[in-house]
């Protein structure tokens, strides 16, 4: 009975941390880029009182033995790099990118970061820059007299100024790819650090070597699916129910056995 307490107590602390990147995929639902998480269970050790295949007689074994096992635990918490829906903006520089790959963004500490959240803007030099100023990489300037923005679905920008008839190229976008996508450590503000686990960029152009391309005015979107997570938020609170009742069940077999007199 006090391993039953034990054992239902690991089942809740798992399923509250699986709440937990729940209501994180849920909080994220409009975040530009964001991709979801999902929380991976593993059970625990066991105990064996009866060894499978140990000998019942001289010449019988035993088939199953006897496992208890002692509870649950998170294993893992890993990002499903799905696309997420498209939405068409009409800025110009809102890009997104069909299929697999990471623009590269210039860290304000010199390293570079990798994001799917194509919602660029121009700071007060022109430089194509984030939401948070952070340029992008290699780095591209508008020029201050550019009437129109293109950008190609090969990553190569280009303006058209003011007084001129043909378009000038100014920058070509490069983005990068990962081996494992998956490794990748979330550090906010849409932005991923490369890890041993996720392995090294490979740096492209887009289009070739399985990387994506890129659409200029359309922005991806999450790929938060609110239906799916308000399923696995029932089905996990409901667990949690359950385990909650196996600590109360527990405890009340445990107070039966205190109670017994001579």
């Amino acid at each position: 009975m006090i391993r039953a307490l034990w054992t239902a107590a690991s089942g809740m602390q798992a399923l509250q941390k699986s709440i937990d990147v729940v209501a994180n995929n849920l909080a994220n639902v409009n975040t530009t880029g964001f991709k979801r998480s999902r929380a991976d269970f593993q059970d625990l050790m066991y105990q064996n009182f009866k060894s499978m295949g140990a000998p019942a007689t001289n010449t019988t074994q035993v088939p199953t033995g006897i496992q208890i096992g002692l509870g649950t635990r998170i294993a893992a918490v890993s990002k499903i790099f799905a696309a997420g829906d498209f939405t068409q903006t009409g800025n110009e520089l809102d890009i997104a990118i069909e299929g697999d790959g990471f623009f590269q963004i210039t860290m304000p500490d010199g390293t570079t970061g990798y994001s799917r959240a194509g919602a660029f803007k121009r700071d007060s030099t022109g430089q194509i820059v984030t939401s948070d100023g952070n340029p992008l990489s290699p780095s591209i300037t508008i020029p201050s007299n550019a009437t129109k923005i293109n950008i190609g679905s090969d990553g190569t920008v280009s303006v058209q100024q003011a007084g001129q008839t043909a378009a000038t190229t100014v920058g070509n976008i490069q983005l990068a790819s990962f081996s494992n996508p998956a490794g990748l450590s979330s550090q906010g503000k849409n932005i991923y650090m490369p890890t041993d686990a996720s392995g090294a960029a490979t740096e492209g152009s887009p289009g070739q070597n399985g990387i994506g391309t890129i659409s200029q005015g359309l922005l991806e979107m999450s790929n938060v699916s609110v239906s799916e997570e308000m399923v696995n938020m029932i089905v996990g609170q409901r667990a949690y129910e359950i385990n909650s009742k196996a600590v109360t069940a527990s405890d009340e077999m445990l107070q039966t056995a205190n109670n017994m007199k001579r």
